[in-house]
């Protein structure tokens, strides 16, 4: 591996301790992981979503150990807590069809828990395999 000119390994380190240090420049990195998975997905005609994409790139970039997981913790952990702004506009939606709070609106509820439980139970099944996969293979270096 090359060593960086003085200058430039000078400016490399403060931009890591300002990103450490910046909850939202990290959620804007995460932004543009997710806009680069979108990139890839219409561009090569994937039927998988840019969002997933952009998991794989930023599971990639923390496999590399390009990007620390604490690069990302805080700005991750902002955006969940803001999470909930997301969901407001639709409030008014559902209020708006009455016949959502009938059986149509039991069958749509019932879709999306086995969905969400479903995804949930994918994720927490790929993570645990690829736990014991990292474990298996001894420490990272």
């Amino acid at each position: 591996m090359t060593t960086l000119p003085p200058d430039l390994r000078t400016l490399v380190v403060t931009g890591r301790r300002g990103l450490r240090r910046s909850r939202l420049a990290q959620a804007v990195l995460l932004i543009i992981v997710w806009q680069a998975g979108d990139i890839v997905a219409r561009t090569t005609g994937v039927p998988i979503p840019g969002g997933v994409i952009g998991l794989f790139i930023a599971l990639a970039l923390l496999a590399s150990h390009r990007v620390s997981a604490i690069s990302l913790r805080r700005g991750a952990m902002w955006l969940l807590a803001e999470m909930l702004l997301f969901f407001v506009p639709a409030v008014p939606a559902v209020l708006d069809h009455p016949e959502l709070f009938g059986w149509l609106g039991l069958k749509i509820v019932a879709v999306i828990l086995v969905g969400t439980c479903a995804v949930m139970g994918v994720t927490a099944l790929a993570v645990d395999l690829c736990y014991r996969w990292r474990i298996g293979h001894g420490p990272a270096r």
